[in-house]
């Protein structure tokens, strides 16, 4: 239901805070790497000193138990407080470049990695603390100020972080701001270096529009229509105890949680069979996941969808009313074009649509690209087939979830699912710009002499000549064959402008 609307900032708060913020960024405070090692280790204490107040919070918004949040929340943000921490120094270093031995020891180019500058960071509901504190991890590490808005859904969580954000974080440097949706449209209209959005793609939408005012970068980590596809090679017994953990994480309000699943003709009864067995060793004698759907409008719309659907629900369909506890639900015999489908589910419903690999394939082609994709195949050529044939955020074999927490990969979306990455040296990367500086000496000029007018005829013989090392006439299968390939860096840094790439391409000869 979110804060009573005085309780919200006020344009002329957020106004405030963003040119604080930006005074702040002008003065250089944040990209001193002390600053930001001494903000992460702040926000480490935050949660520590806090952990039990943060937990009652998700408590009182989701009905989530301790034990689901302390293995999502909270074990999520300590571990990245630690990675940044230990990787800062190498991250943030110069970068020495160059195309050959010679030209990178003498050291004329290099890279540096520049904050960006003022950035907004908005978070989603379903997991309140963590989708606003591990983006802003990264934009600390990156040496931005930011402001942050947590979900006004999640009203316990959302009152928490702001007394403690305001308590441990360098009020001049990062500010929270609460805001619905009117407040939010007023902080849209000012101008950021980047924005940082997690949540639905219908948002995103209006994310995307109000920043391309300011010509403002955004990220965007959206969902989509997860699918997870079991072949008939695939461990049906693990592939029905996975997809149904992800069912009962959070009750399904999760992005990467499977939304519906393909299953091969050969292995569909055994499957749904083994899906109602998790399904109910998971409840352990309760009749509802413990994890509520979090608001009325969740709830209603995900009853709307069981009722509107043609297809079987074999178990569950039901729920308390009064808590938003729902049951797990498995629903067969639809097709792609039931209700169920038309939209991204996030609940513990789970539609089992029985068709084969190619037919699998075609469906996810036909819908927005997904943020993950799950397939359970034990042949390697199968699941070569499935990756070469369809796009996706990114992918857990026989498992789920698992790509978003392996340590140093990045994580987003791809079209309909969103764009750009973080988590790890990525979520560094989304924050930062990569200036290109170079240095030339002196005696550089001598060498770069053709570049100056007059162009005459003489100074053609005198600029490196660019080559390639294939022959004319190469076909498709020469590419094939080993060994065979394209001349490689020299051809771009011959091409390139001024005669820096000149210089380069005579060295490395």
């Amino acid at each position: 239901m979110g804060l009573e609307n005085e309780r919200y900032e006020s344009a002329e708060e957020i106004q405030t805070f963003h040119s604080t913020l930006a005074s702040t960024f002008q003065t250089g405070r944040t990209k001193d790497i002390a600053w930001r090692k001494w903000q992460l280790k702040q926000l480490w204490w935050l949660v520590e000193d806090n952990e039990q107040a943060i937990l009652d919070a998700i408590k009182a918004d989701l009905n989530r138990s301790e034990v689901e949040s302390y293995l999502t929340d909270l074990a999520g943000i300590r571990k990245d407080i630690l990675y940044h921490l230990d990787n800062i120094d190498a991250w943030t270093a110069d970068t020495k470049i160059g195309d050959s031995f010679i030209a990178r020891r003498l050291g004329l180019a290099r890279i540096r990695n520049e904050p960006l500058g003022v950035v907004l960071i908005i978070g989603a509901w379903n997991f309140p603390v963590l989708l606003v504190l591990q983006p802003l991890i990264a934009a600390i590490t990156a040496g931005c100020c930011a402001i942050i808005k947590p979900s006004e859904v999640t009203v316990a969580c959302q009152n928490l972080l702001r007394d403690l954000v305001t308590q441990y974080l360098d009020p001049t440097a990062i500010r929270l701001v609460c805001a619905g949706v009117p407040e939010t449209t007023k902080l849209l209209a000012l101008p950021f270096n980047h924005i940082f959005f997690t949540g639905s793609a219908n948002v995103g939408r209006h994310i995307s529009a109000a920043a391309a005012i300011h010509l403002t970068p955004v990220t965007l980590e959206l969902g989509g229509q997860s699918p997870a596809i079991v072949c008939q090679s695939g461990d049906v017994e693990h592939a029905a105890k996975c997809i149904a953990y992800s069912k009962f994480l959070n009750a399904g309000q999760i992005c990467l949680a499977v939304n519906h699943v393909f299953v091969d003709p050969a292995v569909h009864d055994a499957f749904v069979d083994r899906l109602q067995y998790w399904n109910k060793q998971f409840l352990h004698g309760e009749q509802t996941i413990t994890t509520a759907i979090v608001n009325r409008q969740h709830w209603d719309r995900l009853f709307s969808l069981l009722r509107q659907t043609k297809g079987t629900i074999l178990c569950g369909g039901g729920g308390s009313d009064e808590s938003h506890r729902m049951e797990p639900t498995v629903v067969v015999e639809l097709d792609m074009n039931d209700a169920l489908l038309a939209e991204e589910i996030f609940g513990p419903i789970c539609p089992v649509v029985k068709v084969d690999v190619c037919q699998a394939c075609q469906a996810i082609n036909e819908r927005e690209h997904p943020l993950a994709l799950y397939i359970f195949s034990s042949d390697s050529s199968e699941i070569q087939n499935i990756l070469d044939n369809t796009n996706s955020g990114g992918v857990t074999l026989n498992d789920v979830i698992l790509h978003a927490g392996f340590p140093g990969a990045p994580f987003g979306g791809v079209g309909g699912s969103g764009h750009g990455y973080y988590h790890g040296s990525y979520g560094f990367k989304a924050f930062s710009h990569l200036r290109t500086i170079v240095n030339s000496p002196k005696w550089f000029d001598r060498l770069l002499a053709f570049r100056y007018p007059p162009f005459d005829g003489a100074k053609k013989s005198k600029i490196p000549q660019t080559k390639a090392k294939f022959k004319r006439g190469e076909t498709i299968q020469d590419q094939r064959r080993e060994g065979s390939g394209m001349v490689g860096s020299k051809l771009a840094v011959a091409t390139a402008l001024c005669g820096i790439a000149s210089y380069y391409y005579s060295y490395s000869k």
